[in-house]
């Protein structure tokens, strides 16, 4: 029973880190950036945000009862790259399948900047994020939903949202699919440039 549960936590483990993009480059965080730009939900926050960070791609995969993510990122501030950052995510409960997509979160003032920049930052499981296009994806976000391909912010219906303690988080499907039922927290890893 142990081997059994110890190797679904590995085949998990390996399945999100499949999902992810090895190495990413800065080329591929002004990608996001632009596909986050056309959406005229988010479009407003790059105007009035003290900074935000941006994960280009990040891999999700679940296999019954775990499920994990990951990808890497860049912090901004003023336009200017400030630092680095991990996503990890460990959940728990039901969930099925894997799923790629791409996630900016935008501080609303300099302490919401210095809370998540402290070094390592974790959102709880109530926060959820809201899904640029809502053509085939229903929901995501930390505390677990449904998602799926999506071929960009022209293709549904912009989500509206507003700041939540400082923090306004968005999430731009790029495939897969996955069902989840399942509780878990988003915790960041940041490094930031002396």
């Amino acid at each position: 029973m142990k081997s059994t549960k110890l190797s679904m936590i590995l085949l998990t483990g390996l399945f999100a880190l499949f999902c992810t993009v090895p190495a990413f480059a800065a080329d591929s965080c002004t990608s996001a950036i632009n596909v986050f730009k056309r959406s005229e939900a988010v479009r407003p926050f790059f105007d009035n945000c003290y900074g935000y960070a941006v994960f280009p791609t990040v891999g999700k995969g679940g296999i019954v009862i775990v499920g994990g993510a990951y990808g890497q990122g860049r912090v901004y501030q003023d336009g200017l790259i400030t630092g680095t950052a991990t996503i990890t995510k460990i959940s728990v409960g039901f969930q099925l399948g894997g799923q790629a997509f791409s996630e900016i979160i935008f501080f609303q003032d300099k302490r919401a900047y210095d809370e998540f920049t402290a070094g390592s930052f974790e959102f709880d499981a109530s926060l959820s994020a809201v899904v640029v296009t809502a053509g085939v994806q229903a929901r995501a976000g930390s505390d677990g939903g449904t998602a799926g391909a999506s071929a960009g912010p022209a293709t549904g219906i912009q989500a509206k949202t507003a700041y939540y303690k400082g923090m306004a988080v968005f999430i731009h499907a790029k495939g897969g699919l996955m069902y989840e039922a399942a509780i878990g927290g988003q915790k960041f890893d940041v490094r930031l440039f002396q």
